[in-house]
């Protein structure tokens, strides 16, 4: 018990770097989409889903950083009604990130990077892991040392879109999905190695929530190109323009 209180004690007193890295994290991904708007690769002029995917996404960038920094700061009762809308806003960015990468795949618009049968498994599973990670810290929530911990993990496995965009993606490929995950990973590493700084032990919620980050790589990779992956993006893409595109070949990239 006397252990358990000092790992908590610790725990508390590292709630300014879960804040600061959350804030990291957040600018990341605001840079990441601002720099593609700046050079007009992404616009305004887009379809209803897209805004409303791109709404809900960044208010959960916006609700995870005010959350850590309320954490730190208080009020607590804020952070505790920002939690119980926290788990709602999950269910509708589950909904939402598959929604959307349904609907990329049947328009035959997947990124010229991605192999569109590819997109259609990695993306969805993806997103499972980032909500098993959510589900597992709301969980513990009354275990601080946990809970930070898992939250920063769960954010870690969303920052690929943003992380992609500052990254010369279309050089990555043929990993240019798998390639920024792992760069993502830099954030519970430095977690890890704040935790050592600070004498504290490898915590298995790094274990964890690192697990599940990774874990869509092989999984993916080995579903894909199978028969079942056919089988998926067959069902998927019936009776749209996404139909007659090859789901395991890269689509040409846009002209210049």
């Amino acid at each position: 018990m006397a252990v358990t209180g000092v790992l908590r004690q610790r725990s508390a007193e590292a709630e300014p770097f879960y804040a600061w890295s959350a804030t990291i994290m957040a600018l990341v991904v605001v840079a990441g989409f601002s720099l593609h708007l700046a050079m007009g690769r992404s616009t305004f002029a887009a379809r209803p889903l897209v805004h409303v995917h791109g709404v809900v996404f960044m208010g959960w960038v916006l609700l995870f950083t005010a959350q850590a920094w309320l954490a730190v700061q208080g009020p607590h009762s804020a952070h505790r009604l920002l939690g119980r809308i926290t788990a709602v806003w999950v269910v509708l960015m589950m909904a939402l990130g598959f929604w959307i990468t349904i609907d990329v795949v049947q328009r035959g618009i997947t990124p010229f990077f991605f192999q569109p049968q590819h997109f259609l498994i990695a993306n969805p599973f993806n997103l499972l892991m980032f909500g098993c990670l959510i589900v597992a810290a709301l969980r513990l929530r009354h275990q601080p040392d946990w809970h930070m911990r898992l939250q920063l993990c769960a954010m870690t496995s969303l920052l690929n879109p943003g992380l992609g965009r500052l990254l010369p993606t279309p050089l990555l490929v043929p990993h240019a999905w798998e390639i920024p995950l792992l760069v993502a990973l830099i954030f519970p590493v430095a977690g890890i190695v704040r935790d050592w700084r600070h004498g504290i032990r490898f915590h298995p919620a790094y274990l964890w929530g690192m697990v599940a980050i990774a874990l869509p790589i092989p999984v993916v990779n080995l579903i894909a190109p199978t028969a079942l992956g056919d089988a998926i993006y067959a069902w998927t893409v019936a009776g749209h323009p996404g139909e007659v595109i090859a789901g395991m070949a890269f689509p040409p990239p846009p002209p210049m």
